[in-house]
């Protein structure tokens, strides 16, 4: 950022150890030890056009499939898939929402990826079925490391990945044997497409026993118990280079493979970084082929370009108050590096969460673009049922507030797809000539128009927040709450996460259920926030919801809304089958100055109410969204 606002960006592209040391004067030293160095400049001029010029070099984020913006529920330690039925249930029959179960390593037999435990988790495929049969969805943990030492003829991914040759191997050119959870493994190659049609063999045949719905691909730096192999590392230039970044252990190999590892397309010094890039970019290859629906993928190691196949979790975290903040930090800088579909884990992975932080935290979380709660092994549960009423009513609360926005969420999804924006976005995005927005990171926007104040510490009833200047508006009573550019102190009690509604925005929001197959069928509420002019714009992005490449074939609906001298008009730009059973019903205005004598719509009189804090509403609309249609006022 520069001073008066404009802003340019920096890339550069390469793929080897590296430093990045940043200096008291505004410059940075980037020390690499090796490949190619590829540098791109963006000029801007303001941030949000260098991230659109950044994405257009690294390629655009994907569209994901609806259900990954509902809410995920996963830990570590369900012991059997009945225990993680019964929490299913539990949610259910608390209605609270719930679009997708996951299992960690726990499903496994003997931790060997694409088998399952036939005692322990013998119930597994009826769960998934009856996920199904509820509209929910099931994803898998998947490591990359293949079990290498199970009897020959017994474990097929490894037997046939020897045949097709699709391992690392070592200098010597041996299969590399390093060590995870199953013990021994070898590391599947995704730099060579052999391996790329090996993983996908290997996900069908799993597939047919338990009908996985995504992807949770981890350890996949990718990780190893021990430095480099079994036989240890060759003693060179690579393992040893003149200069070692300040990595794990101070040297390449620690926890990872040796760097003198050769992989089809280089060495592993090389390749190291890529190595969850390209695992993405298999998985997601192989889930379309299976599902014949938009992939949905999630990777701990990433790469400029990972959004185009996969979203990240910000990885293993506490059950912290200073872990809750520092994963806005973390969603917003995912943003920025084109993988929009981000979230940190609900709650804290690791330690025992007390009930107030993990009420705050879901109330963050549902403004996470990813939303999921994940927990480790021998912790205590933490998933809304294991709570007090209280807690259980305030979780339930915040995500059905989530799913309330879905079609604002959905639509972001889009333009980060097609325009490379961001989805949860920093305030200077959207001020950029504002300086004290610059280092705000206890807040964030949706968009252009939501902004969202969570509550960061315990034991208060309060936040304080910064609004930048211009006309805001509590978003769940209307109120109007101009400002000078100045902090604001909000009252935020327990079962509270504070929103504001920025002038100049209209938008579409839905009637929750407790899965948004459910909930996206419902009729529209259209929020509009007036500016001082009376003015307001909005849109809204709609398609099935699962269709590879919808937006590229056409097969969507995308509607704007406009609001000027008291009339909001609706123009269909394009419109597709998915839209037309979606009805609008209400809509609601804030900050329209004078009561009005008559509401028309679509020219005819029409019933409203009118409130002492300028809020006009009008209901019963019945409004076809695949229709032009008006709502005036005098």
């Amino acid at each position: 950022m520069e001073d008066g606002g404009n802003s340019h960006g920096f890339f550069m592209l390469n793929s080897n150890a590296m430093d990045v040391i940043l200096q008291p004067a505004p410059a940075l030293t980037w020390r690499a030890i090796g490949g190619i160095l590829d540098f791109y400049v963006f000029l801007g001029p303001d941030p949000a056009s260098v991230i659109g010029q950044y994405v257009d070099v690294i390629g655009y984020p994907a569209m994901p499939i609806y259900w990954a913006l509902g809410y995920h529920l996963c830990r570590w330690g369900y012991k059997t898939s009945n225990s993680t039925w019964d929490v299913v249930k539990s949610m259910r029959n608390n209605r609270i929402p719930q679009d997708v179960q996951w299992n960690d390593i726990d499903y496994m037999d003997q931790f060997m990826d694409f088998t399952y435990d036939p005692t322990k988790f013998d119930t597994l495929p009826e769960m998934v079925k009856d996920l199904h049969a509820h509209d929910q969805r099931y994803v898998i943990i998947l490591d990359p490391g293949i079990s290498s030492t199970q009897p020959e003829g017994s474990y097929w991914p490894y037997d046939e990945g020897l045949r097709r040759d699709v391992f690392i191997k070592d200098a010597e050119g041996k299969t590399l044997i390093g060590k995870v959870w199953p013990g021994l493994t070898a590391y599947p190659d995704f730099s060579d497409n052999a391996t790329h049609e090996w993983w996908y063999d290997n996900l069908q045949r799993f597939h047919k026993k338990v009908q996985f719905d995504g992807l949770w691909i981890d350890m996949n730096e990718p990780s190893n118990f021990l430095d480099g192999s079994t036989n240890g590392c060759p003693s060179n230039s690579l393992e040893n280079p003149p200069y070692t970044p300040g990595v794990l252990g101070g040297l390449l190999r620690a926890k990872t493979v040796c760097a003198t590892a050769q992989q089809k397309q280089s060495t592993h010094y090389n390749m190291h970084s890529l190595y969850g890039l390209m695992e993405a970019k298999a998985s997601a290859s192989a889930m379309k082929r299976i599902t014949s629906k938009r992939p949905f993928v999630i990777s701990r190691s990433t790469f400029p370009s990972q959004g185009m196949y996969s979203g990240h979790w910000l990885g293993d975290n506490r059950s912290q108050w200073k872990d809750l903040y520092t994963s806005i930090a973390g969603i917003l800088t995912f943003n920025l590096l084109g993988i929009p579909l981000v979230g940190a884990d609900i709650c804290g992975f690791g330690e025992e969460p007390q009930e107030e932080l993990c009420i705050r935290w879901t109330q963050l979380g549902a403004f996470y673009p990813f939303t999921r709660n994940h927990n480790a092994i021998d912790m205590k549960p933490q998933d809304p049922t294991a709570f007090s009423p209280l807690a259980r009513r305030a979780m339930k609360q915040a995500l059905l507030l989530r799913y309330s926005l879905f079609p604002v969420l959905y639509t972001l999804f889009h333009h980060a797809h097609v325009h490379g924006h961001t989805v949860a976005r920093p305030l200077m995005f959207e001020f950029p000539k504002d300086v004290r927005t610059y280092g705000i990171d206890k807040q964030f926007l949706w968009g252009k128009s939501l902004l969202v104040t969570p509550v960061l510490d315990p034991g208060v009833d309060y936040v304080d927040g910064y609004f930048p200047e211009g006309l805001w508006y509590d978003y769940y009573t209307g109120n109007p709450m101009p400002s000078k550019g100045e902090e604001i102190r909000l009252h935020a009690p327990l079962d509270k996460i504070n929103l504001h509604l920025r002038e100049g925005s209209v938008i579409p929001t839905q009637m929750p259920n407790i899965t948004l197959w459910v909930s996206s069928g419902q009729p529209l509420h259209l929020v509009s926030a007036l500016s001082d002019d009376g003015s307001a714009t909005g849109d809204l992005y709609w398609d099935d919801g699962e269709t590879i490449d919808a937006y590229e074939n056409d097969q969507y609906s995308y509607i704007i809304f406009n609001v000027a001298q008291n009339m909001m008009t609706s123009e269909v730009l394009h419109s597709s089958v998915e839209a037309t059973y979606i009805t609008v019903e209400t809509a609601s205005f804030y900050g329209v100055k004078q009561k009005p004598s008559r509401v028309l719509v679509n020219s005819q009189d029409a019933a409203f109410t009118y409130s002492t804090n300028k809020m006009l509403t009008v209901t019963d609309l019945g409004l076809n969204l695949s229709h032009n249609f008006t709502i005036s006022w005098m």
